[in-house]
């Protein structure tokens, strides 16, 4: 079979964006996919596609941010394609009609949510290419991703936490309720490694606990079941490696339950203010904390911190993720445009953080 190498003529740097993924967030990842490429500065660097199915099959894919958008990119041009974990090729290897081309890449932006772009899978493998990754690494994406792991960090460092406990098998229902039983109600159960919200229940009566942890149990193999903490959710997105910026700080206003996948995609009932309606000194006290717990996670290029207000004014970590939604209209970009950053320029810097240290 041939064997042959993309190269480009000019000093720009090649990037790759890795959208969909074998993951029940893949819908998400595309519309955070389309706008962040619609975004990026073509005139500074080569872009090279990289779309990966529901079923996990891997394509270059060569058509529009829109196709992507609107979920019709693999009826577009594609083409077989993988990451090769072998260093010296640096890049993607890509099984054309006329053999396998290789095609070097400078770095990777995963906009990758949830299971195997989000837990550390997809860092590791650009890890043993060699190829540098725009934003968290394994390490911090696969302890974000393990709500008790990341807990326990938090714990370590002083921040406080909601009580939870873990299981790892269903059990008897006698075997549950005693396992949750050091825990007051409300609780929230949820799988241990999952986003958007999936499989999360709000659970106010201990009859329907098993129920909830059945639920839970259908999106990963271990459960994390929390109570409710007093208060309203706040976010806070943060940038950099080294040196540190801060967004403005968001809150998610609930007219009832919990802020689940439909609330946060749709908003029917709740709404998000940005910036909180807090005053500045505990805004100051939030960005903090998020800057605490992102090192803390050893994060690194960008992430969104989130975390509980009570009515006593005392900051609960509830989760960091890792990659957060990227459209126009998502919590992250729009927590860096109050701090003054349009997208593209936040699109922009993302990638900055890493390539101008190649």
């Amino acid at each position: 079979m041939n064997h042959t190498s993309e190269t480009y003529t000019t000093s720009k740097k090649t990037i790759a964006v890795i959208f969909g993924g074998c993951s029940s967030e893949y819908d998400v990842s595309l519309q955070s996919a389309s706008a962040v490429i619609s975004h990026i500065d073509t005139e500074k660097y080569n872009i090279v596609l990289l779309g990966i199915t529901k079923e996990g099959e891997w394509y270059r894919f060569y058509g529009s941010p829109k196709q992507i958008a609107a979920d019709i990119w693999e009826n577009g041009t594609c083409c077989p394609a993988i990451i090769s974990p072998d260093r010296t090729t640096h890049g993607l290897l890509e099984f054309t009609t006329y053999g396998i081309q290789t095609v070097y890449l400078d770095a990777a932006l995963p906009i990758l949510h949830g299971k195997f772009g989000e837990d550390g899978t997809i860092q590791g493998l650009l890890a043993l290419a060699g190829i540098p990754c725009i934003g968290c690494g394994l390490l911090s994406s696969a302890l974000c991703m393990n709500k008790d792991t990341a807990h326990k960090l938090a714990a370590a460092a002083g921040i406080s936490v909601p009580k939870s406990t873990v299981i790892y098998e269903m059990g008897s229902q006698k075997q549950l309720a005693l396992k949750a039983s050091h825990l007051t109600y409300p609780l929230f159960v949820k799988p241990l490694n999952a986003g958007s919200s999936f499989g999360i229940t709000k659970v106010t009566d201990p009859a329907l606990l098993a129920d909830a942890v059945v639920t839970a149990f259908t999106y990963d193999t271990a459960v994390i079941i929390e109570e409710a903490v007093d208060g309203f959710e706040v976010g806070c997105a943060v940038m950099g490696n080294e040196i540190l910026f801060t967004g403005e700080v968001d809150e998610i206003q609930l007219s009832s339950g919990f802020f689940d996948y439909t609330e946060k995609y749709q908003l029917k009932t709740s709404k998000i203010h940005m910036p909180a309606r807090i005053d500045e000194v505990t805004a100051r006290r939030i960005k903090e904390t998020a800057k605490t717990l992102y090192r803390t996670m050893h994060c690194s290029g960008f992430a969104r911190v989130d975390c509980f207000l009570t009515p006593s004014g005392e900051i609960v970590f509830n989760e960091i993720n890792t990659i957060p939604g990227f459209t126009s209209h998502s919590r992250f970009p729009n927590m860096m445009k109050g701090a003054g950053i349009s997208f593209k320029d936040l699109v922009q810097k993302l990638i900055e953080t890493e390539v101008s240290e190649l």
